[in-house]
């Protein structure tokens, strides 16, 4: 006899859930400040900087793509600057093999970084050597601080002008809610650009 799995329902309500549970105007209130911080720099003719490690990097590059290309495909707007600090293989390498894996995203942001530019880094734990490295060289170089983190926030809860947090403990619901959020940030971006002020976000998280 064939044995049903909930593992699909329970990732799915799990999710539905923990969403649910930051559908609130405090979150609204926060991710509203950190879209503005972002909009009025891309506006201003500065750039968004964006780091994470493992799942949190392709997060940092999936959200990269919709500020360089375009997120909704009925809206069409010029290319906004985003960059990932997740660079190529040979850079990220070199700077492993050279200076230490806690030092690649605190030397991109050295090369590439000006001051007015904004940095959103995402981490799940909040504590990433290389996360918080980048967090203390962006403060030095007067670059905005935003934190996509998780858990308590950990240690770059500290080093972060602005802060979504999920409150929870596993890896990819946390990352979930994450690239919810980054999808909303860039819909208030455009939404900017395209009627010269910002619609509030509507069940953003839902």
């Amino acid at each position: 006899m064939k044995t049903r799995s909930n593992t699909f329902i329970n990732a799915f309500q799990q999710s539905a859930e923990l969403k649910q549970a930051l559908a609130s105007e405090k979150t609204e209130q926060v991710l509203i400040s950190i879209s503005e911080v972002v909009s009025n720099a891309l506006l201003n003719g500065h750039k968004l900087l964006l780091c994470g490690n493992g799942g949190s990097a392709a997060d940092a590059q999936h959200i990269a793509a919709e500020f360089l290309i375009r997120y909704r495909s009925n809206v069409n707007r010029r290319a906004l600057p985003a960059i990932t600090l997740n660079l190529d293989s040979s850079t990220l390498t070199a700077c492993g093999n050279d200076f230490g894996f806690d030092s690649m995203y605190e030397r991109a942001l050295e090369a590439l970084a000006n001051p007015g530019d904004v940095l959103l880094a995402l981490s799940t734990s909040g504590n990433s050597p290389n996360i918080l490295r980048a967090l203390q060289c962006a403060r030095t170089m007067n670059l905005k601080t935003i934190g996509f983190l998780g858990n308590d926030g950990g240690a770059a809860k500290n080093l972060c002008n602005y802060t979504f947090l999920v409150p929870s403990d596993h890896t990819g619901r946390i990352q979930e809610s994450h690239i919810t959020a980054g999808h909303a940030l860039v819909e208030y971006v455009e939404n900017k650009m395209l009627y010269g002020f910002s619609h509030q976000f509507q069940s953003i998280l839902s």
